[in-house]
């Protein structure tokens, strides 16, 4: 057996039924608990995004918060997640991206509002948060190993998976299709920009994320807004086939092999995860740095990360390849959607493609450098801290040259390792959610102002 096929069936293991119903059916059930709060309060958290008063205990706004978990969150998976997705599942995989990120938004609030009531300070004063803390703080100390379990994973995560090889790969094989340019020239570019911003820590990394989050996620929308307008006679019949092939299958089409439905819930919730990271237990690494107040304000402004990722830019990826037919092609990964966009803009489609890619997955790197360190600092300490950051960097530099399909089942390996015990704190602590919510609405219904919450210890 190689070892392609070895970590192929370790995926499957991993990303099996249960973990899939773990998933979704902790989002259900915070969704019910919570009374569609992803619904009912959606407004309120947009507007808090812009609106929230930054004048609690934290290292960063909650704006810079957000912005660098969706550095983190909007990443390749949104651009070659979304392709692998319907390349293996068909289209039916959107429709399960979109019914994993509506619970998945729910999954968000509780991640967000836990990291800020449970965060604490490391020996360098700088706030610390997350699973491994509302897991040892919350659920008790007996719990500790799950605690450790999520922070080796998500260093692996950090090292292994969505944090380095994933992205980089992406952004060499973008720039040397459409640009011609030699893997080890991108690899050298890349490494110099990541050491010079993630070196600095939380507030560079945020800085810089503040900056160019907003710029690529309009650019994106932007460019695949165009290619939506352009075969706008196709979208009717692209919707309608999402839909039905969700619940039938896809047939073979092309040089699509076929896909049945179970093929469209396990792509679609797998690559929906991989995109938007609700329930993975990471984003709420950097809610835990907000300069909040309460933990169920922070919990909303998370939520809209997903929203913005899955169901706003994965959607319009999803869409563009179907409209455009070249899903049912025989390219794969950037490939693919670079063919989308070239149906749409002959000539500059694949560069304007790859200026997205480049700044998803370079923000990415960065966001993710940061969770990893935070991982590393709750194992040992500050001490670890920047022997982390010149690990990181030098896997950077060598994830030029991994071979694809290793990089994404590698990756969706240590995405499920870190999952399990972030889900099993989040049905653990629910009531706790619960009690948070109520206390921040009733506030917002008296509109008095805040009391201090907690200091953090």
């Amino acid at each position: 057996m190689d070892y392609i096929t070895f970590l192929d069936q370790l995926d499957s293991l991993i990303w099996g039924p249960p973990l899939l119903f773990l998933l979704v059916g902790t989002g259900i059930l915070l969704t019910l608990r919570l009374k569609l709060l992803q619904v009912i309060r959606l407004p309120m958290a947009l507007k808090l995004i812009f609106t929230a008063k930054n004048n609690g205990s934290g290292d960063v706004s909650s704006f810079g918060a957000l912005c660098t978990a969706l550095a983190a969150t909007v990443g390749t998976g949104n651009i070659v997640g979304v392709a692998t997705a319907v390349k293996a599942g068909g289209p039916g995989a959107i429709f399960w991206m979109w019914v994993a990120a509506f619970f998945g938004m729910a999954t968000k609030y509780a991640e967000g509002l836990l990291a800020v009531k449970y965060r604490s300070v490391d020996a360098n004063g700088q706030i610390s948060g997350g699973p491994m803390y509302y897991i040892e703080r919350g659920l008790g100390k007996k719990y500790r190993p799950l605690a450790i379990m999520f922070a080796v994973s998500g260093v692996l995560v950090a090292f292994f998976g969505i944090g380095t090889f994933a992205q980089v790969n992406s952004i060499v094989d973008s720039c040397k299709l459409t640009l011609g340019t030699p893997a080890y020239v991108t690899a050298i570019v890349i490494t110099v920009l990541v050491a010079l911003v993630t070196l600095g820590g939380l507030q560079s990394i945020a800085r810089v994320s503040s900056k160019i989050v907003p710029f690529m996620a309009l650019f994106y929308l932007l460019a695949c807004g165009y290619v939506l307008v352009k075969f706008a006679d196709q979208l009717p019949g692209a919707i309608e086939l999402v839909i039905s092939s969700a619940f039938s299958g896809t047939a073979a089409a092309g040089g699509f092999l076929g896909a049945t439905v179970m093929m469209a819930i396990r792509n679609g919730v797998a690559r929906g995860v991989f995109s938007n990271e609700s329930g993975l237990g990471s984003a709420p690494i950097a809610a835990a740095a907000a300069k909040t107040k309460w933990p169920a304000e922070q919990g909303l402004i998370s939520m809209t990360g997903t929203f913005i990722d899955t169901i706003i830019i994965c959607t319009l990826t999803g869409l563009a390849l179907v409209v455009t037919g070249v899903w049912a092609g025989d390219a794969k990964g950037a490939a693919m959607t670079q063919e989308a966009f070239a149906a749409a803009l002959p000539g500059i489609g694949p560069l304007i493609l790859t200026v997205g890619i480049v700044l998803f997955a370079f923000t990415t790197i960065l966001g993710w450098n940061y969770y990893g360190e935070r991982c590393c600092e709750y194992l040992l300490g500050v001490k670890g801290i920047m022997p982390y950051r010149i690990i990181f960097i030098g896997l950077v530099a060598a994830g030029a040259f991994v071979k694809l399909e290793a990089i994404w089942l590698l990756a969706d390996i240590v995405n499920g390792l870190m999952a399990i015990p972030n889900l099993i704190a989040l049905l653990g602590l629910s009531g706790v959610v619960v009690l948070e919510t109520k206390r921040y609405l009733e506030h917002i219904a008296k509109g008095a102002d805040s009391p201090d919450n907690k200091k953090v210890a």
